[in-house]
């Protein structure tokens, strides 16, 4: 996660605001050297640093804050409200024209900044809200740009629009349009041309679609990896080219967040999404205040609970929790739930969204407890149908049989054998209260023997 570090080192500040009980002006101005430390170290820009830092204190040594009964609460809040307020306050989303009009989004930026993976998601994205998306590769300069854009078109099932490397790429866009006019589809994406660096050709090519072509959403896709020269680069097309918002992508590495927090204040334009993997999926719509709840350590239960919702099979969540409540918990529902955790970005993408996971989590290699579940997921797929539908079915001779199956060592079949019994008497005691619907997230229901006990953390193997 791109604010992991930044995110440990202001929980610790704040734990030790906390310890105090009252807090006098001098404990708020050490709390905010710190604070101040940690954003330029996360490659925040100075002068944002510095604005922040002095409106934080402004508020926070005031006498009813320090007077209140929570005063560490309060300037936490303070810090949570200037982090959303620097980070743009509101949500800014890509609106579209009525579905009976043509919307076209143009993807810009520098090459490498994975414009042509962040237009196959937005298709993605727009297709599963009815949209007729048509994806038409403009990058005429790397053959493998437009051989992507269309895998990743037949991916996302959506239509690819291409005139090879030949003509130009106004001609391309142009062209497009007039295929989208013709066969009925009400967006039109994009996909330009980057370079390794800024230059003039880039920002006129650019300039040129935008007068051959009605562009309603000129995005800007910048690596959040770059730290403060992403947001040189924002500054740069919003100067040269004009730009209506920025999708940060690669927000799943190991970035000190930065960007993030900088490209609103200092080029006025709003972050629209995150690109949080390669998986086409993994695109999020960017809430501010879920940010800095995230950075402070509070969590995104929000972001959590809509994933859930557009990412699990309701009517397989729904058979789940039924079979849960009477006490039938098979391996096939264990299997079925391994699923759905994965689709939520694993156990750590998970445990990340929820409050108060920060200091946990440092202590367990979620790795290892993935490899784990991995060969959990081997062993299950050695078993029969009749023994993963039937798990009272299990003696010696199937356990070896199974165990050679697998590649593993019989011991880990033991285990497995062992743990699930127990779930299923948990399943059983927690049946009655559960009730049907999509429940949250059955997936996690389904796994309390995970646990975090372990020496290694994860799955007890």
């Amino acid at each position: 996660m791109a604010f992991e570090t930044l995110s440990d080192r202001l929980t610790n500040i704040f734990a030790g605001l906390s310890g105090k009980g009252r807090l006098g002006e001098e404990d708020v101005n050490a709390a905010l050297r710190e604070v101040r430390m940690a954003l330029l170290e996360a490659d925040v820009n100075f002068k944002l640093v510095r604005d922040f830092v002095a409106k934080v204190r402004e508020k926070a040594v005031g006498e009813e804050v320090l007077n209140s009964l929570t005063p560490a609460q309060t300037v936490v809040k303070i810090v949570h409200d200037e982090l959303t307020e620097m980070m743009g306050s509101e949500t800014t989303e890509i609106k579209l024209r009525p579905q009976s009009e043509i919307t076209v989004l143009m993807l810009i930026g520098l090459q490498g900044a994975g414009k042509t993976t962040t237009a196959a998601k937005l298709a993605g994205k727009f297709r599963q809200q009815h949209r007729k998306p048509l994806l038409a590769a403009c990058d005429i300069y790397r053959p493998a740009a437009i051989e992507q854009l269309r895998v990743n078109a037949e991916k996302q099932e959506v239509p690819f629009f291409s005139l090879g490397d030949k003509l130009s790429p106004v001609e391309i866009a142009r062209r497009a349009v007039e295929e989208a006019k013709a066969k009925g589809y009400n967006l039109v994406i994009l996909d330009t041309a980057g370079r390794l660096q800024i230059d003039e050709r880039l920002m006129e090519e650019l300039q040129e679609i935008k007068r051959a072509v009605h562009v309603d959403w000129s995005i800007l896709t910048v690596d959040a990896m770059t730290g403060q020269e992403a947001v040189h680069v924002a500054e740069t097309f919003t100067e040269k080219v004009g730009i209506d918002g920025v999708i940060l992508t690669k927000c799943d590495g190991d970035t000190r967040g930065g960007a993030a927090l900088s490209i609103k204040a200092m080029t006025g334009k709003p972050i629209l999404c995150l690109g949080m993997g390669e998986k086409l999926s993994e695109l999020e719509q960017f809430y501010p205040d879920r940010m800095a709840g995230r950075i402070l350590g509070m969590g995104d239960v929000l972001s959590l609970i809509e994933k859930a919702q557009s990412e699990m099979d309701e009517e397989k969540a729904r058979a789940s929790v039924r079979r849960l409540s009477k006490g039938q918990f098979s391996y096939d529902d264990f299997m079925e739930q391994m699923t759905q955790l994965q689709k939520l970005g694993g156990l750590g993408g998970i445990l990340k969204m929820l409050p108060g996971m920060g200091k946990a989590l440092r202590g367990l290699d979620l790795e290892e407890s993935e490899k784990q579940l991995g060969r959990v997921r081997v062993i299950i797929q050695s078993m029969t149908y009749k023994e993963r539908a039937n798990p009272k079915l299990m003696n010696p001779s199937r356990k070896r049989r199974i165990a050679a199956g697998a590649g593993v060592d019989i011991a880990e079949v033991n285990r497995l054998v062992k743990q699930f019994e127990q779930m299923q008497k948990m399943m059983k005691q927690f049946g009655g209260t559960m009730k049907s619907g999509r429940g949250g997230f059955p997936g996690l229901g389904g796994m309390p023997g995970m646990g975090f006990g372990g020496k290694r953390g994860g799955f007890p193997f």
